[in-house]
């Protein structure tokens, strides 16, 4: 029963040497020494929605000797699988492999498929229920694809957390058991094998008043992610930054953590290096990574979050951290 394993395991090693993962590249952890990491892009098709989902993998250079921790992203609205390299890519150097995901309807073609005079009607169907509804099935058909392609011998199933700006922090609630009301029925599209959450720049629901209502099913430990100057001004919808307070408020997570920087913008958060300032966007950049890593280690680790020496090395820019246990 062992060969099919080896000779998968076989298999992406030759895919590596012959540079089926695509990029290779160094990456300097702080204070966790030098590691690589590699990427590969996968165009998936999931056939019983007829929908294009196109993912792109991120692994560790030594990543066909183990079976590692899986990171699920979700873009925020106009997006791509392309963005937030600065996560993907520290993730994988720290040893994750992080599956960003590109949500068709949703994604950077917004901004570029139609006249730009439609885009404000194209942002407002983005924001509705169905895209919501297929951008988490985007998030169940790549994960189920990954673990049933050769790609996924290196993963450790039993160690997978999800994470997700702006929208996509919205996408990463739902697979973790937000739930929406809708006709006397509740939609609930929670993945069981999604152990945690990385919310960063999380809005209210689109259209839905109570937060508590749809988050008090959400009970995984979740990390949460904003600053005091995190406002969503998009063509037709605004949400002040008090939101992103709201929703970290509104989960039952068991253990949760809200760490809130000092002015900023909401797409400080993305790979843009100038908005909120090019010092303040590099500083908050990397106290991101380490914070988002620490609390990966320590969920996948099992082990107490301990952030005294974090929220000291980034006290300059820190406006606030909230541990939270129920």
């Amino acid at each position: 029963m062992a060969q099919p394993t080896l000779t998968r395991r076989r298999l992406l090693l030759q895919g590596l040497a012959t540079g089926l993962l695509l990029i290779a590249k160094p990456s300097l952890s702080a204070g966790l020494g030098l590691r690589t990491w590699q990427s590969v892009d996968l165009d998936w098709f999931d056939s019983s929605r007829a929908r294009q989902v196109p993912v792109r993998l991120y692994l560790p250079m030594d990543s066909a000797a183990r079976k590692m921790p899986l990171v699920i992203f979700s873009h925020g609205m106009g997006g791509s699988r392309a963005g937030y390299r600065y996560l993907g890519q520290h993730w994988a150097s720290n040893g994750f492999a992080t599956l960003h995901v590109q949500h068709i309807g949703s994604d950077r073609s917004l901004w570029s498929d139609g006249s730009p005079l439609a885009v404000v009607n194209r942002l407002r169907r983005a924001a509705q229920e169905d895209e919501a509804v297929s951008r988490v099935l985007d998030l169940r058909f790549a994960l189920d694809s990954l673990l049933g392609h050769v790609l996924g011998d290196v993963i450790d199933s039993e160690q997978i957390a999800i994470a997700g700006h702006s929208y996509g922090a919205n996408t990463a609630l739902l697979a973790v058991g937000a739930r929406v009301d809708r006709d006397g029925r509740s939609l609930q599209f929670q993945d069981s094998r999604i152990k945690a959450a990385i919310m960063i720049s999380a809005p209210p629901f689109y259209g839905e008043r109570s937060a508590q209502q749809i988050l008090a099913s959400v009970h995984v430990p979740t990390l949460h992610i904003t600053s005091t100057g995190d406002v969503i001004r998009i063509p037709g919808y605004f949400s002040a930054a008090e939101d992103r307070i709201g929703v970290f408020e509104a989960v039952r997570s068991s253990r949760k953590w809200l760490a809130v920087f000092k002015g900023g913008t909401h797409s400080m958060f993305t790979d843009r290096s100038g908005t909120g300032g090019p010092l303040l966007n590099t500083q908050v950049k990397e106290a991101t990574r380490e914070l988002t890593t620490a609390f990966l280690q320590s969920v996948y680790r099992g082990e107490v979050l301990q952030l005294g020496d974090w929220s000291e090395r980034h006290a300059g820019i820190l406006d606030r951290l909230t541990e939270s246990r129920l």
